[in-house]
């Protein structure tokens, strides 16, 4: 269990019954996307795990995630020599995250198997970037401030006709869908993934 606790002003009841919604937030307009809480919430589903809320007005708050003990002592972090023997024909891959620790983390990983990658850490420098360079896809995150990915995507592929796309979110494309951000079969990684299931991704778009 992993306990974190606050001692600010506290939620109201109605406002804890909406935390882990995608896109609820208390926030004005453009301080937040409200998908912090939501994500959260969807990574410790997916691990088999749970979250409880204590907070009251004016006396805190208090989140206590748990999950389920790992027993395996076998079990290494994954690192980039696990997916070298996927199949990357190479390629230019313009990758596009707010998040800097991510962005270079991505980058990174993707350089060591093989492909040539292109960083951005905003929608406009993305747009500066394809706009100066020949692409073959592009990874992006699909939240971000100025844009989102699809409005990206669709900005790129006007100036760079034929160039792929994979999204990458912190919730699930059905969602994402439904919101209206991302069109209806798109292809999407959910965050957050592994090294060996990005380069899979990566593999079967660029080899379509």
């Amino acid at each position: 269990m992993l306990a974190v606790s606050d001692n600010g002003r506290g939620m109201s009841p109605d406002i804890i019954d909406n935390i882990f919604e995608p896109f609820f937030t208390t926030k004005e307009l453009g301080q937040g996307t409200g998908l912090g809480l939501a994500t959260t919430h969807g990574i410790v589903k997916q691990n088999n795990g749970f979250i409880n809320v204590y907070s009251e007005p004016g006396r805190g708050t208090t989140f206590k995630v748990y999950l389920p003990r790992q027993h395996s002592k076998d079990a290494v972090p994954e690192s980039p020599a696990d997916v070298r023997d996927e199949k990357v024909t190479g390629g230019t891959i313009l990758v596009v995250e707010d998040e800097k620790s991510l962005l270079e983390l991505n980058t990174s990983y993707l350089e060591s198997i093989g492909y040539r990658v292109l960083p951005a850490a905003s929608p406009v420098e993305a747009l500066k970037i394809a706009a100066a360079n020949d692409i073959d896809l592009l990874l992006t995150d699909v939240v971000m401030p100025e844009m989102n990915g699809q409005v990206l995507f669709e900005r790129i592929a006007a100036i760079k006709p034929g160039i792929k796309v994979l999204f990458m979110s912190g919730y699930t494309a059905n969602v994402i869908i439904h919101q209206g951000i991302l069109e209806k079969g798109c292809a999407c990684i959910q965050k957050p993934f592994s090294l060996k299931s990005l380069g899979i991704r990566l593999s079967e778009i660029l080899n379509r």
